[in-house]
């Protein structure tokens, strides 16, 4: 889907208006978007309401473990929030314009903030398994945007990208918590983890953490003048030799990720009031 086809997400966005959801005060700014193992962050939303993706026109919907399919908008001490229980990934079958859909169709419920999650692979052997890293930057390696194709004469052909994630928001959130550290995270294709050679590549360039996902999302964000922030939750520890045993499993990841979501929740709850 091209991006200056975004009637279709107006008409996403439109089709289910949410009475209740429109009617509340103050507007809903700040979206979510929840990542592998960390969807249990909803159940702290006061008076929730439930919209499954898949009752939404032309919305993708996921087919991933640990990933509910839903969006679920409430209020935490007192703030409206949208988030989005799960998400879609290129490795799906999903265009790069499909995996950014969601934020396009929250931008035009109004959301001026999103927050990114996801569970990663620990490049940066600093980070262990179980720990939490703010994104200050990303590398592209899904080798696919979406904003190509045709653009919508409101939106910006050219934008810039130095600073993808918020400072604003990345210093509140060092602020919160100072023993969160900062890293660089790459998304490439999957669904298949990386290589030895992939993870020494990684490595090299700089990377931090690795996953399959976030980095289109907060592409088309910041093409619409989002403000962005995103945590990874390293849910593994990357193998960098050829002859190693230790293997990667899915239900390992979510696994981690609910376990080290309580960090993440603190200081999303303590964010989320100052933005």
């Amino acid at each position: 889907m091209p991006p200056a086809d975004l009637p279709a997400a107006a008409d996403s966005a439109n089709f289910y208006r949410w009475p209740e959801f429109l009617a509340r005060e103050p507007p809903t700014t700040i979206g979510i978007v929840l990542g592998s193992g960390l969807g249990d962050f909803a159940n702290d939303l006061e008076d929730p309401i439930y919209l499954n993706y898949s009752d939404i026109p032309a919305f993708p919907v996921s087919t991933v473990e640990g990933h509910a399919g839903r969006f679920v908008h409430g209020y935490l001490h007192g703030v409206p929030v949208l988030m989005m229980q799960g998400r879609v990934h290129l490795y799906e079958g999903y265009t790069a314009h499909e995996s950014a859909f969601p934020v396009r169709v929250m931008n035009n419920w109004g959301i001026r903030t999103l927050l990114l999650t996801n569970a990663a692979g620990g490049i940066n052997k600093n980070f262990p398994t179980g720990d939490l890293m703010l994104i200050a930057d990303h590398i592209n390696l899904l080798f696919q945007n979406p904003c190509v194709g045709r653009n919508d004469p409101k939106l910006p052909r050219f934008f810039p990208m130095n600073d993808a994630y918020s400072p604003r928001l990345r210093k509140i959130v060092q602020e919160i918590d100072p023993e969160v550290r900062s890293g660089v995270y790459a998304a490439m294709l999957g669904p298949n983890y990386e290589t030895p050679a992939e993870i020494r590549m990684l490595r090299l360039l700089g990377v931090d953490a690795v996953g399959m996902s976030t980095v289109n999302e907060c592409i088309a964000a910041r093409h619409l003048g989002l403000e962005v922030v995103g945590f990874s939750v390293i849910t593994n520890a990357t193998v960098d030799e050829d002859l190693s045993e230790e293997k990667v499993e899915h239900s390992e990841v979510v696994q981690v990720g609910k376990a080290a979501g309580p960090r993440l929740r603190s200081i999303l709850l303590r964010l989320i009031p100052q933005i």
